[in-house]
């Protein structure tokens, strides 16, 4: 990641969060990002890095518009430049939001488009994790089912057992006894 560091001792790295609306025609949108570069260079700023968001919905429509898209710029420049550029910006009509940030010293750039495309290669979605937790939880109660299952019919053979063949045994004798008995009277 590169390292935020001024090439000469009479400018400063600033960050600048530019906000348009995403409904604005591609041509429009080139024209405006041309614009903002010639701002700039008039300046004699020098752009350091360009991190682009895209499209993200607003938390309050903004002169109507509810979806804006995003970009971050780093350029290297004067600080009694920021002042006109900052005016310029404000009365632009196809800026919505923009604004200026001093970042600190050694500040490292990470861009956040790149950052988020790989979080979400990589991330495992709620749905995925509901899914896989809830298969778990059934897997547990399904093995648990089976151990009590198998307890309680273990439990079943060792009581029952006994009184079953002791039952039997007894049913026998009595109907060998009836059938065997000679005097069998009815």
């Amino acid at each position: 990641m590169p390292t935020l560091t001024p090439t000469s001792e009479d400018t400063r790295i600033y960050e600048l969060c530019l906000l348009y609306p995403a409904s604005l025609p591609q041509k429009d949108e080139q024209t405006l990002l041309k614009e903002i570069d010639e701002l700039f260079a008039e300046a004699g700023a020098k752009q350091v890095a360009k991190d682009v968001w895209g499209q993200r919905g607003l938390a309050y429509p903004i002169k109507g518009t509810i979806e804006g898209k995003f970009i971050i710029f780093y350029y290297d420049m004067d600080p009694g430049k920021i002042r006109e550029i900052d005016q310029s910006l404000r009365i632009h009509k196809s800026v919505l939001r923009h604004m200026f940030v001093k970042p600190p010293k050694h500040y490292q750039i990470l861009k956040y488009n790149e950052l988020y495309e790989e979080w979400m290669k990589t991330r495992e979605s709620v749905a995925q994790v509901r899914a896989r937790e809830k298969e778990q939880k059934l897997q547990e109660q399904v093995a648990k089912k089976a151990q009590r299952q198998a307890k309680v019919t273990a439990d079943r053979t060792k009581t029952e057992a006994p009184k079953v063949g002791i039952q039997d045994d007894v049913l026998t004798e009595k109907l060998e006894k009836l059938i065997s008995d000679e005097n069998f009277d009815l």
